[in-house]
């Protein structure tokens, strides 16, 4: 499903407005370079009207029984280029018409859905989201639609998607929301990848992917992404306004926005392209067997990443003078006790015996602590226990409860299950499309 709307601040999508509360915040990174420039969002108000060719007049389309018009479809291109700022040239006129379509035809689908399932979206909601739009470039809803209709698209153009993909967003929510909800062991088992990727080279970029299927094979979509690469390369449009109006990933929405890149997990091609980049700048097209990308680099990692654990001790008092037997005295009274309490939520609700002191340590960073025990703790997922280890003052065994990257940016729980919930609602919503346009009549006129 393609997101075709003036979105500066981004009309919330399909999993965020469905999980009320539940979207995810992440601390925004700045860009450098070339991207500062490439990802700068707002509608440029000196920008010249577009030039389209003329179109033919009539029903162009008919989705079951609704049409498509040649006004329509020019209304879409209008709003289409001004809103991603790429100039039209000869190359790129069919890109940007087929794109216009499929547009409106899943628009067409999306309202057909709707109304059967009667969810309404009022005015209110309508305009909500225009002013939240209007006020990334500095203005009121009343003066983007003035500075749209300028350069010829009507303000029912703009409202009319907004209406669609609101409601859309609900009805995906409302259908979907029990079969997206995820287990906290799909959540602690992400978690521990999040920090396991920490020790390796990462990349923060934000992306644009052509899918051949609907470029009409990888010489066409190769060909799209260089023109784009062209476009952006000299700073004829923002990169976040590209990926919205062409890219065919799910990061779309998010102007491109894809996240944390772990090295060893890419492509070769992509990784090796990535790796050659320094932040700010982009990389040319890539062909991987999906498809084609363009990134954009924000940020790189070392790999060294450190933790933040959430830690609780079963120590037993030992004197640094402590004879041998005492010491082995007291590691085995621990591995016994370890033997029946094996996990943080155990240690809870244990018959702790009299000799052992339970404590919890609460939330330290890896790096702050002893190196006896960065180099116990660090291989330790959450809910592990390390063996016993000895400092100056008790012999203990350590309970990892929960454990994170250390850092402003790191995700908690909370946000990674929001992360994993919204990722489960949007792949379904783009199954629930993909079956109305399976099951639709769709002709040309």
């Amino acid at each position: 499903m393609y997101m075709h709307l003036l979105r500066s601040a981004l009309l919330t999508t399909v999993a965020t407005l469905a999980v009320a509360g539940a979207a995810v915040a992440q601390v925004p990174t700045p860009d450098t370079g070339v991207a500062a420039a490439a990802s700068a969002p707002g509608y440029d108000q000196n920008a010249p009207a577009p030039n389209l060719p003329q179109l033919s007049e009539g029903m162009l389309i008919s989705v079951n029984d609704d049409m498509i018009t040649s006004y329509d479809l020019k209304q879409r291109m209008l709003l289409l280029i001004v809103t991603s700022g790429v100039q039209v040239t000869q190359e790129n006129y069919a890109a940007f018409q087929q794109q216009a379509i499929n547009g409106l035809v899943d628009e067409r689908l999306q309202m057909q859905e709707l109304d059967h399932w009667k969810v309404k979206v009022d005015d209110a909601d309508i305009n909500e989201e225009l002013e939240r739009m209007a006020s990334q470039s500095g203005l009121t809803g009343e003066q983007l639609l003035t500075e749209l209709k300028k350069v010829g698209i009507e303000p029912a153009t703009l409202k009319s998607q907004i209406r669609a993909e609101t409601g859309w967003s609900r009805l995906v929510g409302g259908r979907y929301q029990s079969n997206a909800k995820v287990g906290s062991a799909q959540v602690d088992g992400t978690m521990d990848r999040i920090v396991a990727d920490g020790q390796k080279q990462q990349y923060l970029v934000a992306e644009i992917f052509l899918d051949p299927a609907q470029a009409g094979g990888i010489e066409n979509a190769q060909k799209g992404a260089q023109q784009l690469y062209n476009q952006l390369q000299a700073r004829a449009a923002p990169f976040q306004a590209v990926a919205r109006q062409f890219s065919n990933a799910p990061s779309a929405a998010q102007g491109g926005d894809a996240g944390w890149l772990v090295a060893d997990n890419l492509d070769p091609a992509i990784e090796v392209a990535l790796a050659a980049a320094q932040p700010g700048e982009m990389t040319p097209p890539i062909t991987t067997e999906d498809g084609v990308y363009i990134y954009l680099l924000r940020q790189k990692t070392t790999g060294d990443g450190d933790m933040v654990m959430h830690l609780k001790q079963a120590a037993i008092p030992l004197a640094p003078n402590a004879s041998e037997s005492e010491v082995a005295n007291a590691q085995s009274a621990l591995l016994s006790f370890r033997s029946k309490v094996s996990s943080c939520d155990a240690l809870d609700e244990a018959k702790v015996p009299g000799n052992i002191q339970v404590v919890d340590l609460g939330e330290a960073q890896l790096s702050t602590l002893l190196p006896d025990y960065v180099a116990t703790l660090k291989p330790l997922k959450g809910k592990q226990v390390s063996q016993p280890v000895r400092n100056s003052q008790f012999m203990n065994v350590v309970y990892v409860c929960d454990r994170r990257l250390a850092g402003e940016n790191a995700l908690t729980r909370e946000q990674v299950e929001s992360q994993l919930v919204n990722t489960r609602l949007a792949m379904l919503g783009k199954r629930y499309l993909r079956e109305l346009r399976g099951s639709a009549t769709i002709e040309n006129h």
